[in-house]
């Protein structure tokens, strides 16, 4: 993988509640060549998340303020305090493949996009690893995208990578179900150079807090849809 003669610094943000059975496999699965460190954000684990992870050899943030984007925002501001050059974010429940990350990277490092998208709508889903709301909540969102934003998406997939110099220039804000369409959004109306590439996705291990939920899933879906409108009229 060719870096264009630039020293990166990447960092990993994994955001995490209660993945304890899964949280190591994530971790060890990471090309380690390729990272300075792996940040997991435990929030509000009840369960051996945090020592699971911190044996796996993460970092390990704590964020008490429920909600995926705050715990995303965690680890952003650590790894920014690391002078990061990029950070690639991917979920805690072992659904995505993490040693996929050299191809989430690789229109980065050698084509000098500012942020990847990894699509499972791409890649290959095995049975049962997405629900029906899901797969219809990212059909409709990303349609939405192409008619509001004109930005062009298949999917508002957890792994993904960004430049950090690119991500400040989007200053998130979102706290809970809308951090994903946020970034894709926010990177469309700034004229980032971003692209999609297929990566895999199996069933998780546990239940999922969002669509493993009806509730969960009503709430990501309203969220998701807002969030396509606030930004468009709210800059």
């Amino acid at each position: 993988m060719d870096n264009s003669d630039v020293n990166h610094k990447i960092y990993v943000v994994i955001p995490a509640f209660n993945e304890e059975a899964s949280i190591g496999k994530v971790i060890n699965d990471i090309p380690a060549n390729l990272i300075e460190e792996v940040i997991v954000v435990s929030n509000k684990s009840t369960d051996n998340t945090i020592e699971v992870a911190t044996k796996a050899g993460a970092i390990v943030l704590e964020e008490y303020r429920q909600g995926y984007g705050w715990a995303c925002l965690k680890g952003i501001e650590y790894a920014y305090q690391q002078n990061a050059t990029i950070i690639a974010f991917l979920d805690g429940d072992y659904s995505d493949y993490p040693e996929q990350l050299h191809d989430v990277l690789r229109p980065i490092l050698e084509n000098d996009m500012d942020m990847v998208i990894g699509s499972r709508a791409l890649g290959n889903r095995k049975k049962g690893s997405m629900t029906f709301p899901q797969v219809f909540g990212n059909w409709l969102a990303t349609n939405l995208l192409k008619i509001f934003y004109k930005a062009h998406f298949t999917d508002l997939g957890p792994f993904r990578a960004i430049k950090t110099n690119s991500l400040k220039k989007l200053h998130m804000s979102d706290k809970t179900y809308g951090w994903t369409i946020e970034m894709q959004i926010k990177a469309a109306q700034n004229r980032l150079k971003f692209c999609e590439i297929p990566v895999d996705y199996k069933p998780r291990i546990g239940t999922s807090k969002v669509s493993g939920t009806i509730k969960g899933a009503v709430l990501a879906g309203i969220k998701i849809i807002f969030a396509v409108f606030k930004y468009k009229f709210v800059r």
